[in-house]
């Protein structure tokens, strides 16, 4: 069953698409409704939720900003886009990040609930499961489409063995100029009963992450992949100046996002682990084997933490040591990371619009590296640990204080009082004007 959010500043426009859903027949759990793309977030950030589906443009947060900021949370959220403009380059943005359909207000019942139950159909749809694939001793195991001799000259192309020459890269599609790797191994437990893998099961295994991989990203990114080693699989990805541009300042973010949604896929589909690491963005071919070094290290940093999958190189600060650091070291570096986001948060928290990624911004590192950090130091969700500091201080003002509901709200953070006492009676179990009794 599937949770549904949509979203729309017009509140009528929220309830009549919502009690549509209810009353379509579609298997779903629940439709929650926002009036804002913040209040949206704390939905996204709270609930598990499937499907998105928002307007375009709404008061301080536009759809796009939306669609976004939820793809960095989760980026396994999918999304359709309402608009009550047939502007191309809305549509092609919206599409360009991922957006699953775009239509135009006034709505068409069965057109809106046709595409949702499309969007909910795909997101279920399974990949061969490795004793599904065919046998490689039938002569019917193939990968032709894979090229052997192409993913062999990307090989060298990364590891440095050949140099960047303009036919080689025009033969592999190469244009650039700005490039980003991603490396992806498979995390196979070995020894255990009934976790070896043979040979065999690697080969199959490798090529369902790549399918997965390319499933998921050839109509988003302009990508190539090869095999790099026996449990790895490379992702070239590349953007011309104007797609660059368009990546703004969030480029780490959509990167880390391409990795986290890659890990999800891989392990909702395969029911494998694969550790993923990413490199910086450069420009220039001729850069190819320092992103695939940069990648690389990233996923052997990444072994000093068995609980998260997903590395981004520039989350560590290298410069600082001579060597690979020490444990020590690394954990030192971590506490400071979440010491300073902590101190940030307690002088911000009041702050309208606050996002995880001004917090991370400020520490110069990852949203997702701090999430998982604060969350590993402080026992709370980064987020969770922001609602707290603005409940209790919520609360304080209630029972001590004569300010109304609404002053309340904009003292502690929320742009509106009907947001505020959502998140309030969820976090106390009843509401503002029910403690204040």
């Amino acid at each position: 069953m599937y949770k549904i959010l949509v979203v729309d500043d017009e509140p009528l426009i929220c309830k009549g698409l919502a009690g549509l859903l209810n009353g379509s027949g579609i298997d779903i759990r629940a439709v929650f409704t926002a009036y804002s793309g913040h209040e949206a977030l704390d939905y996204i950030r709270m609930e598990e939720i499937d499907l998105l589906v928002t307007d375009i443009q709404m008061g301080e947060m536009s759809g796009i900003e939306l669609m976004q900021q939820a793809k960095m949370i989760k980026p396994w959220v999918q999304t359709i886009i309402i608009s009550a403009h047939e502007t191309f380059q809305y549509a092609q943005m919206a599409l360009r990040l991922g957006a699953k359909d775009y239509l135009i207000k006034p709505l068409n019942s069965e057109n809106f609930l046709d595409s949702v139950r499309n969007v909910l159909l795909k997101m279920e749809r399974p990949i061969p499961q490795i004793d599904e694939f065919p046998s490689a001793d039938t002569g019917h195991f193939q990968m032709e489409e894979f090229r052997p001799e192409k993913n062999e000259l990307l090989q060298r192309l990364l590891n440095g063995t050949d140099s960047p020459e303009e036919t080689k890269l025009k033969e592999l599609r190469l244009t650039g100029p700005y490039f980003s790797v991603i490396r992806m191994k498979l995390d196979l437990p070995q020894g255990e009963v009934g976790a070896s893998y043979s040979e065999r099961d690697i080969r199959l295994l490798r090529y369902g992450v790549r399918n997965v991989a390319e499933e998921l990203l050839h109509k988003e990114e302009k990508i190539s992949t090869c095999y790099s080693s026996e449990q790895d699989i490379c992702i070239l990805l590349q953007w011309n100046e104007t797609e660059y541009a368009e990546l703004d300042l969030n480029k780490i973010n959509h990167l880390e996002m391409i990795g986290r949604s890659l890990h999800h896929h891989v392990q909702k589909f395969l029911n494998i682990r694969v550790v993923v690491g990413i490199s910086q963005i450069l420009k220039g071919a001729e850069f190819l084997p320092v992103l695939d070094r940069q990648a690389d290290k990233a996923i052997v940093w990444g072994g000093k933490h068995g609980d998260y999958h997903v590395f981004y190189y520039g989350d560590f600060n290298w410069s600082n040591y001579a060597q690979d650091p020490t444990a020590e070291e690394l954990t030192t570096q971590n506490n400071q990371i979440v010491d300073s986001a902590k101190q940030y948060i307690e002088d911000n928290y009041s702050q309208k619009g606050l996002t995880i990624h001004e917090v991370a911004k400020k520490n110069h590192v990852s949203p997702n590296y701090l999430s998982y950090l604060f969350k590993k130091n402080t026992g709370y969700n980064l987020w969770e640990y922001v609602i707290k500091l603005r409940m209790q201080e919520s609360k304080s003002l209630l029972l001590h204080t004569d300010l109304r509901r609404y002053e309340i709200a904009e003292r502690v953070g929320y742009e509106s009082p009907e947001h505020f006492s959502k998140i309030f009676k969820k976090y106390f179990g009843v509401s503002p004007s029910e403690m204040k009794k």
